[in-house]
């Protein structure tokens, strides 16, 4: 998946690990600071549906370049917008990009290795687990030019770390330090940038570590008790079909002969 936009390369790429298990998708735009533009979102959408049909277990997120993660939205493609242009294409397909990662059935690593400002922060805020370079910044600077954040973000924010937070960072635009972002609840784990591969590492390693569908399970379940959904209802159904799985009988078997539990995604 790739475009060429004012003679600027743009892509979004898939790859997986020797053995399946972990997905990587890469968005690539390094020349503009990985800024975003409707290919890549669509792009990045497309890339999702990917992910979820293929047997990977965890979704990692990166983006190209060495200093910046995504400085977000290309302001040159949005400035000339019309407002039904702002609202019908901008902000729709960015939504729809942003959800289709937040849907993912299997669980998601944003590994923040720079700035994320803006649209480059909601791509983070979509994943469910934001891996931070102790001397990344992240933000969402938009009222300060004159708009808001429009994919995701201040719903996803308000969720991470509460009301009066999530106005601070959106009315003050106050850009936050990887260990900032980690007190208030907006990252995972927070490392040296020459250690963040390793702070990744471990923790797809605990993600690939559980039953996967299971772990598919749990989020699904915790997803939907966030939109208000009864737990009573969901997790029967969630447990009466985690009890069909061969995973199950092999975990119970390996709980009582205190081994390591081999899963098969079955």
């Amino acid at each position: 998946m790739s475009t060429a936009t004012d003679q600027i390369t743009e892509q979004v790429t898939v790859g997986y690990s020797p053995d399946g298990h972990t997905a990587t998708i890469l968005i690539d735009r390094s020349a503009k600071l990985n800024a975003l533009t409707l290919g890549l979102l669509e792009d990045l959408a497309t890339a999702a549906r990917e992910v979820s049909a293929s047997a990977a277990r965890v979704v990692i997120v990166r983006t190209a370049g060495e200093k910046v993660f995504c400085v977000g939205a290309d302001i040159n493609h949005f400035a000339g917008l019309s407002a039904a242009g702002m609202w019908r294409d901008w902000i729709a397909t960015g939504h729809r990009a942003f959800d289709a990662l937040a849907g993912l059935r299997q669980p998601s690593i944003a590994v923040i290795d720079g700035l994320a400002f803006g649209g480059g922060l909601e791509l983070a805020l979509a994943c469910d687990f934001r891996v931070i370079a102790a001397e990344a910044r992240v933000a969402l600077p938009e009222t300060g030019l004159g708009t808001v954040p429009g994919w995701g973000g201040t719903e996803r924010a308000t969720e991470l770390i509460g009301r009066a937070r999530a106005k601070e960072l959106v009315l003050t635009r106050r850009q936050l330090s990887g260990e900032e972002a980690l007190a208030w609840g907006l990252a995972t784990a927070v490392a040296p940038k020459t250690d963040l591969d390793e702070a990744v590492s471990r923790l797809n390693n605990d993600l690939l570590a559980g039953a996967p569908l299971a772990v598919q399970l749990g989020k699904q379940l915790i997803d939907a008790a966030a939109d208000g959904a009864p737990s009573r209802v969901l997790e029967a159904l969630a447990g009466g079909l985690a009890a069909a799985t061969d995973d199950l009988a092999e975990g119970v078997a390996a709980f009582r002969e205190k081994r390591t539990p081999h899963f098969t995604d079955n």
